[in-house]
């Protein structure tokens, strides 16, 4: 299925709905592909668009992001299903079930890792732990601190996932919580700054864990005119050994993937 057939079939709020193929070859010559389906900032829509909705009448909604989701995973099982944040807030779904709705439907979908926005922290960070029974997927989150929380021990740094013989590795950047979100909600939760992390996590991910590809989930936001805040487009840049950052925050659409030049000289979407 086309990237952009995808994207106009499937598009949610503010959200991204992507698609992407990776084909490697593995040393015996034989191709491998694998296919790497994401979202971000959905923010509680389950429903589609109204038919009367300016931007995108009659689109979006879970049913046929399911539906979208089912026919690609026929296509190709060897498929990864990922989150960057903001699962929760902006529908009366969230303000009535606090975001087990949304939990329970995206384990349905069979995601396999989602991080952290600053929008899930809406009800508090007691509120998100109320929530994590219901989430069957991998929650990573590698510069959030939870240690004097009550989340400590219920996210991951990364993971690895291995699809045909391929291992991915996968790690989680949230944005900065100061400023944006009250204190009250995330508490003691310490932020620690996302570049630093990312060189670290890839270095464990390319180097210990050995992985052939390896993906940054983040909520940082695709770019700020501020050098000081930190951005997917800068972070790209930094990396090492980073293949692809799959972005939220900003609600960027973006009608193919950037290619930034990273700390190697290698390009990286």
């Amino acid at each position: 299925m086309k990237r952009r057939q995808f994207v106009k079939n499937g598009v949610i709020s503010s959200a991204f709905v992507s698609t992407g193929g990776l084909t490697l070859s593995s040393c015996s010559g034989q191709k491998k592909h694998l296919t790497i389906l994401h979202t971000n900032d959905v923010h509680s829509h389950i429903d589609a668009f109204p038919q009367d909705y300016a931007d995108f009448p009659g689109l979006g909604g879970l049913a046929r992001r399911a539906a979208l989701v089912h026919k690609i995973r026929e296509e190709n099982p060897n498929t990864l299903l990922l989150d960057a944040g903001d699962i929760f807030q902006g529908t009366p779904y969230f303000n009535f079930y606090g975001g087990e709705l949304e939990f329970k439907l995206m384990s349905k979908l069979k995601y396999d890792a989602a991080t952290i926005g600053n929008h899930d922290f809406d009800n508090g960070i007691d509120g998100l732990l109320a929530q994590l029974p219901y989430a069957s997927f991998d929650f990573l989150i590698a510069n959030y601190d939870f240690s004097n929380t009550v989340m400590d021990g219920f996210t991951r740094p990364y993971n690895t996932y291995t699809k045909d013989g391929i291992k991915v590795g996968v790690y989680g950047l949230g944005i900065k919580l100061a400023g944006l979100v009250t204190q009250k909600l995330y508490n003691e939760t310490q932020y620690l700054d996302p570049y630093e992390i990312a060189t670290d996590m890839e270095t464990r991910l390319k180097e210990t864990e050995k992985c052939d590809l390896i993906i940054c989930l983040s909520h940082l936001g695709y770019s700020y005119e501020n050098e000081n805040r930190r951005d997917d487009l800068t972070l790209g840049k930094r990396t090492k050994h980073t293949d692809l950052i799959i972005g939220g925050h900003t609600h960027t659409f973006l009608e193919r993937p950037t290619i930034v030049t990273n700390a190697n000289g290698r390009d990286i979407r």
